[in-house]
């Protein structure tokens, strides 16, 4: 079995966990996770993962508001935000960034919202977690704008615009997309990514990785990930997983679980 799985994003105050999220992470331990991050998206979701980061001594929060949750954003959300950040687990602004793919129309009130919450992390010296999901452009312009820590996660782009982001000094998150038969620029990516700017991740409860697509995915899945990742860049599985635990505590201040 491999361990020292950490999940670097996760989402798991999503419904499709309200039945047995406890029992699913009360099983983390034994399954070989050693660390996860659940991401809000707003102000309820961030404290459903702060409340699991203080029942759960592995589980980690992050809070921020997320483009596709335009609705639930509050007029001063940094003032929102602010609160959460007296918590010593919420680790990070995030989940964050920008989403062209549904929302085309609202890119502005988008841009807006990303670069408020870009401009808070870099004043409080916090880690970011970016979405970005065919906003690679605009994406791209506000980090070298800000150059924040942090990790575009589920990344999709480019071999050529990962560069431009690992010259940031940030860290490329990667999931279930690399195991799927038609991945090229995920593979592409995973070839190139130096071991220390790498994080592994699930986007739970999307993105299962193969053999589980079309299943509810969680964190014990990264396994089948990282012995896809492994094969791709020529190296040991479990050697992989100890090295993106390492990263994901170095980018979030973690101390190693003993």
């Amino acid at each position: 079995m491999l361990t020292d799985i950490f999940d670097s994003h996760a989402h798991y105050d999503d419904p499709r966990f309200a039945e047995d999220v406890y029992a699913l992470l009360d099983s983390f331990p034994q399954s070989g996770v050693s660390g996860v991050v659940s991401c809000g998206v707003n102000v309820e979701t961030t404290r459903f993962a702060q409340a699991l980061s203080h029942r759960y001594a592995f589980v980690y929060a992050a809070a921020g508001f997320h483009p596709l949750n335009l609705e639930d954003v509050p007029t001063d959300p940094v003032a929102a935000l602010a609160p959460f950040f007296r918590d010593a687990k919420t680790v990070a602004v995030g989940e964050i960034g920008l989403d062209y793919h549904y929302e085309k129309e609202s890119r502005l009130q988008q841009l807006a919202l990303f670069e408020a919450q870009l401009a808070f992390a870099k004043e409080r010296e916090l880690p970011v977690i970016v979405h970005d999901r065919e906003a690679h452009e605009d994406t791209l312009r506000l980090l070298q704008k800000y150059r924040p820590r942090g990790v575009v996660h589920c990344f999709s782009g480019s071999a050529e615009t990962a560069r431009e982001v690992l010259k940031l000094g940030m860290y490329i998150g990667l999931g279930g997309a690399v195991t799927f038969k038609n991945a090229v620029k995920p593979v592409e990516v995973a070839k190139m990514v130096p071991a220390d700017r790498l994080l592994v991740e699930t986007d739970a409860p999307y993105m299962a990785p193969v053999p589980c697509r079309g299943k509810r995915c969680d964190s014990r899945m990264i396994a089948y990930t990282a012995e896809r990742l492994a094969e791709i860049r020529g190296v040991d599985a479990q050697d992989l997983l100890h090295e993106t635990a390492r990263n994901a505590r170095a980018l979030f201040g973690l101390r190693a679980e003993k």
